[in-house]
């Protein structure tokens, strides 16, 4: 059976449109990942905290910009990895609130967002991480360290706690892996052959040591529940699943007081 000449011309052409497309995923891949904030116009002191500027400094001589705030007595140090959008700014009312717990927090912003230099990598967000969570430890010396990751940050902040000594990790709304998320994002692309760096959160838990708290919304369109729930089955113990009625672009939960208790008695523990 002979094809018609137009049809397979525009198979052809499908198919060379499909490749095309795969072409330009993979040469501005993090173009369509991340969408970093321009510098921020507030500081800490607009939530009526005091601050120091930070300047760190990532293994690749990258200069990264953040902000310490340091709670008084101090009963632990957060180091806040945020997601894709954004910049510190964008963070000052989970400092507000760690604040308040009496937890002293890093808000820095990665490569490319805000005031740091260069562009931004996930291949290079491992230099990043190292970089806030090492400062944060030689400042804060004999307190123990959370590791906050928020949507993206949480594979960032996952996969850090494999190589740090992280004591507790808090997932909020992430992933179970950069190219799952991405898959579901571009179904009619081949996202995971496509990527060049993946984020492996769920696999990452299998080789940590900190203890873990999943904080997910149910109505999240995102990062779809699911993915909390198999975050929360890939970790180990002590660990655990805190839902709430919310999607991914708010924090509901941070009003309710029954999950403010939970996370501070986690964390406590």
């Amino acid at each position: 059976m002979r094809i018609p000449r137009r049809l397979t011309k525009l198979l052809l052409a499908v198919v060379g449109v499909w490749i095309a497309l795969c072409a330009l995923a993979w040469m501005f891949q993090e173009r369509l990942m991340f969408f970093p904030g321009p510098p921020p116009k507030l500081t800490p002191q607009a939530a009526g905290l005091a601050f120091e500027t930070v300047e760190l400094a990532a293994a690749d001589g990258t200069k990264l910009h953040g902000w310490w705030i340091e709670a008084p007595h101090p009963t632990r140090s957060v180091v806040v990895f945020h997601g894709n959008a954004g910049s510190v700014e964008n963070r000052l009312d989970l400092a507000l609130l760690f604040h308040g717990f009496g937890w002293s927090t890093l808000l820095f912003d990665y490569r490319g967002f805000g005031l740091s230099s260069g562009s931004p990598s996930v291949a290079e967000l491992a230099l990043d991480a190292d970089a806030a969570f090492d400062w944060a430890a030689a400042r804060s010396p004999g307190l123990p360290l959370v590791a906050w990751g928020e949507s993206l940050g949480g594979g960032v902040a996952a996969e850090l706690s494999t190589r740090r000594a992280v004591a507790v990790l808090v997932l909020e709304k992430s992933f179970t892996a950069l190219g799952d998320i991405a898959a579901s994002a571009y179904p009619f692309l081949p996202v995971r052959w496509l990527l060049r760096t993946d984020l492996q959160t769920r696999t990452a838990l299998g080789h940590s040591n900190a203890a873990v708290f999943v904080l997910h919304g149910r109505d999240d369109r995102v990062v779809p529940f699911a993915h909390g729930k198999r975050l929360f089955e890939a970790a180990r113990e002590p660990k655990e699943l805190c839902e709430f009625r919310g999607g991914h672009n708010d924090r509901a939960w941070a009003k309710d007081p029954a999950i403010l208790a939970r996370l501070r008695q986690f964390v406590a523990r």
